[in-house]
């Protein structure tokens, strides 16, 4: 039936005309995941309007510091020590993503990552847009496993040959994108679209600081950040799915479990609200009885949302623990 539908968008007259001109799939390896850490490989296909490939480009980088996890990504020192700095390929990547919405595969991560090395280079990368692959997935309802990019992958027969390599990652990610983007034409799906807020401003060490989107710096305004987040507070939306009840120690996260955050995290706290967001789980700015889980380095400290989670009983993990749950979230119950 996905393939029917794919088949059928591809006629002039079945493709929806709000949808974007062209799109750049992206992927980046870094050395962390922290708001600290560096791109050190990229690669960019460049897509239509439809889908097709136009071209592809990849490059390693420079990060000026330790490569992070080699067992993952197989960039040593040595290998990086030659390659050019973001500063020196920068402008090839913005030929690459001008005017072209940002595909990507929790593409909140590789936004954030990108928008950063930009704001170092005092430079501010020519997008606006992002699409997430995952959230697309949902749309769609495709009956996924999990929302790892090997499962996505598998769905359409796409073969990965080198995983967490950026290029091949990025092929991968564009072959699975097509069909997923025909599907969505042939039955008229609004794409989940994202706004892309660029970095005016970076300071190692410090918390960056965020320019007012219309109006520039605006308003003299760079106070009242807060050093854990880049992005100014906005409001989410509803979680769509029924809370399932509280996490059980060794089980799967399940989709419309409460999840609260409380203190200081590696991750900046805005990437991990969103990949839990994305995920399908409610975020929680306040710890009640209906609280699934907590997520804390400091179990503890005495703030208010690990009093209260000791008061009702709620189960507490750390950061690393809530990485590893996120990677595959049970789906929601049907109704």
């Amino acid at each position: 039936m996905l393939e029917d539908r794919a088949t059928a968008a591809s006629s002039p007259t079945a493709w929806p005309t709000a949808y974007p001109q062209g799109y750049a799939v992206v992927d980046v390896e870094t050395t962390g995941l922290a708001r600290d850490d560096r791109i050190i490989s990229a690669a960019v296909y460049r897509l239509d309007a439809r889908g097709e490939v136009e071209d592809h480009w990849y490059t390693l980088v420079n990060p000026e510091r330790d490569p992070g996890p080699v067992w993952i990504h197989g960039l040593t020192s040595d290998v990086l020590e030659s390659a050019p700095l973001f500063t020196d390929i920068a402008e090839e990547f913005s030929a690459r993503l001008d005017g072209r919405v940002l595909v990507a595969h929790n593409a909140v991560f590789d936004w954030q990552m990108i928008a950063r090395e930009y704001a170092r280079a005092e430079r501010q990368a020519p997008v606006r847009q992002r699409l997430c692959t995952i959230a697309l997935s949902k749309e769609l309802g495709l009956p996924l496993p999990n929302h790892k990019l090997e499962s996505l992958a598998a769905h359409f027969g796409v073969v990965q040959q080198r995983a967490h390599h950026a290029l091949d990652d990025a092929r991968v990610l564009a072959e699975a994108f097509r069909p997923s983007l025909r599907a969505a034409a042939a039955d008229s799906v609004r794409l989940p679209l994202q706004e892309c807020r660029p970095l005016t401003e970076w300071r190692d060490g410090a918390a960056p600081r965020i320019g007012q989107q219309a109006g520039g710096y605006g308003g003299g305004g760079y106070g009242g950040y807060r050093p854990t987040s880049w992005r100014p507070s906005r409001k989410r939306p509803a979680c769509p799915y029924p809370n399932p009840g509280r996490y059980e120690e060794g089980k799967r996260l399940k989709q419309g479990m409460r999840v609260a955050f409380s203190g200081d995290t590696s991750i900046e706290r805005d990437l991990l609200e969103d990949r839990a967001t994305e995920a399908g789980l409610h975020v929680s700015t306040s710890l009640s009885r209906l609280t699934s889980l907590l997520v804390t380095n400091d179990p503890d400290a005495g703030t208010s949302k690990v009093v209260k989670a000791r008061q009702y009983g709620t189960p507490v993990i750390d950061e690393a623990a809530f990485g590893q749950l996120l990677r595959d979230v049970e789906p929601a119950s049907e109704r």
